[in-house]
């Protein structure tokens, strides 16, 4: 099964900007279709970003025109921008192999106001 690393999280003032990437042990996540989530304190886990095998991508609402997903299958990491964050973007962000792979550790992002 393939493992999954998360990295580039932190702490940011909101405006700020973030790069998270997600880095894979295997070639497979070039076959696989790939997704963010985040999971903030008391909520339910959600997917914000995803990107097909075709480059196609999709966003939830909140992150649209701030937020973007890319891959590079060379390096098998899938990298999520995040620019003009904002206090309520403040979560634990974990990649996954879509639809229904297993999960990285998480990188916490936190944006102050």
């Amino acid at each position: 099964q393939v493992q999954l690393v998360e990295s580039g999280g932190g702490s940011v003032q909101a405006g700020g900007s973030l790069r998270l990437s997600c880095a894979a042990s295997g070639s497979i996540i070039i076959f696989t279709n790939m997704g963010w989530y985040r999971q903030a304190p008391g909520k339910s886990r959600e997917l914000v970003a995803s990107i097909t095998t075709n480059y196609i991508t999709t966003y939830v609402d909140s992150v649209k025109g701030r937020f973007t997903i890319s891959r590079d299958n060379y390096k098998k990491t899938v990298y999520l921008q995040m620019n003009s964050l904002k206090p309520e973007d403040t979560a634990v962000y974990y990649c996954r192999v879509l639809p229904m792979g297993n999960w990285g550790q998480g990188t916490q992002v936190t944006v102050s106001s």
